[in-house]
């Protein structure tokens, strides 16, 4: 064995760690806003209401549009599987508009003062920022 083969071993071996990771992270991120946003379309506003707090102030046009768009995001982190080449930019364009949505309802739940909520979508965004920066350089 040869000095440089063990540094392209190496290399090899991150770069297949460093992909299992953002699988699991797409797959995590997937699995939240479509069940999220399932929830939002198909749950009374009654029990959205005493889960989250927040659609009692919202019109609730508006919940069920949040939760097509969590859905489609959602998906969108997932197409990839389907074809790298046509998935990819797909799930760049959604990574982006997951990490605007994130911020956006972390900036909503901090300023309500709704710390729970706020934290979740900092873990979000703590997932969602290392895909897009990990996958726009794939």
């Amino acid at each position: 064995m040869t000095s440089t083969t063990l540094p392209v071993a190496q290399s090899r071996t991150r770069s297949v760690y460093k992909n299992v990771t953002l699988w699991t992270f797409q797959g995590w991120i997937a699995m939240f806003f479509i069940a999220a946003g399932y929830a939002k379309l198909t749950e009374p506003m009654t029990n959205l209401i005493a889960l989250m707090g927040w659609p009692a102030v919202a019109p609730e046009n508006m919940v069920r549009g949040l939760g097509l768009v969590e859905m489609a995001l959602g998906l969108g982190v997932l197409a990839p599987l389907i074809s790298w080449r046509v998935g990819r930019p797909l799930l760049l364009s959604a990574s982006a508009g997951l990490i605007v949505m994130e911020a956006t309802m972390l900036m909503v739940h901090a300023l309500s003062r709704d710390i729970g909520l706020a934290v979740v979508n900092l873990i979000l965004l703590a997932l969602t920022v290392p895909v897009l920066l990990g996958r726009r350089r794939a």
